[in-house]
């Protein structure tokens, strides 16, 4: 028996995190007597600074990585789904034991989870709105999904074939039980903007399995309840960014620095109390680290 965890979201640049921030993160897993771990993208947007955080837990845990779409924007075209690197595991299945594999996937998105259904639309809002404008690559995104579904499929039916039990790790969502929709006009945009969120075509391939115990992904940046959907588990629990943390809406709140708590505006508040905040972090931290894993016996 075994202990796998996974982590999705980490935003090491983004959160500002140094040296001692990511030791807490080694504490938490040496601590839940975990064997094995696997960063199920967004490590950072810089595949260098991606790559150090990689070799750091190699020190202390045999890990393995796939690609979210904020390292993708660093990386040419045919380095997202075959990057050189042992640790990559990407459409490749990982023996864990002599029965259950560990499978890795970046994934992409078919635009099914947005409240638009113009293709041409949905593309203007991904060019206004959104981060992966600057991804390249060499489809359209429907298309490119496409793609890496028939590539898993040939895998997933060789896994089966073989009786192994699956584990899959992936980045983006791939049932709508995790999207969120909001109903405040002012807010309708968000809902536009889950066709970047994932792949519920995605979903319904792995419904056609039996054999895949468990899919773990993150991107929402807002972490669920795990749910068991047509005998398979599904596990979000991202770790996100500094100000949308369970342990920044905390100090804001016993601080009384905001009336209403809105983490897209607390920016420039975490800003103006930045001491305070960064103590703060590092009594909170070991603890938002622990709500967002997932850690699988296997």
């Amino acid at each position: 028996m075994g202990k796998l965890a996974v982590v999705s979201d980490l935003h090491a640049d983004i959160n500002r995190f140094t040296t001692e921030d990511i030791a807490q993160l080694v504490t938490v897993l040496q601590e839940k007597k975990v064997d094995r771990l696997h960063f199920a993208g967004d490590l950072a947007n810089k595949v260098e600074r991606a790559m150090a955080i990689v070799a750091y837990f190699e020190q202390y845990f045999p890990t393995t990585f796939n690609w979210g779409n904020h390292e993708m924007a660093d990386l040419a075209p045919e380095q997202i789904e075959d990057y050189p690197n042992p640790a990559f595991l990407n459409q490749k299945a990982l023996a864990l034991n002599h029965t259950t594999v560990l499978v890795g996937y970046n994934g992409w998105y078919d635009y099914r989870f947005s409240t638009l259904e113009d293709e041409e639309k949905i593309k203007a809002v991904k060019q206004l709105y959104w981060y992966d404008r600057v991804i390249k690559r060499n489809d359209s995104d429907p298309n490119v999904d496409s793609q890496l579904r028939k590539r898993l499929k040939i895998l997933l039916d060789a896994l089966q074939k073989e009786g192994k039990q699956v584990i899959l790790a992936t980045h983006f969502v791939p049932k709508k039980e995790f999207i969120v929709y909001q109903t405040a006009p002012k807010l309708k945009r968000w809902n536009e903007l889950n066709a970047f969120l994932g792949s519920e075509e995605l979903g319904e391939l792995l419904d056609r399995y039996d054999n895949i115990k468990q899919v773990v992904f993150g991107h929402t940046h807002r972490r669920f309840d795990d749910q068991k959907i047509k005998g398979t588990w599904y596990s979000c629990h991202p770790f996100g960014y500094f100000f949308e943390w369970q342990l920044t809406r905390n100090f804001v709140l016993e601080n009384k620095l905001v009336e209403e708590y809105n983490p897209m505006k607390l920016r420039g508040i975490l800003k103006a109390h930045e001491a305070q905040f960064k103590d703060y972090q590092k009594q909170h931290l070991k603890s938002e680290f622990e709500q967002a894993l997932t850690i699988i016996d296997y």
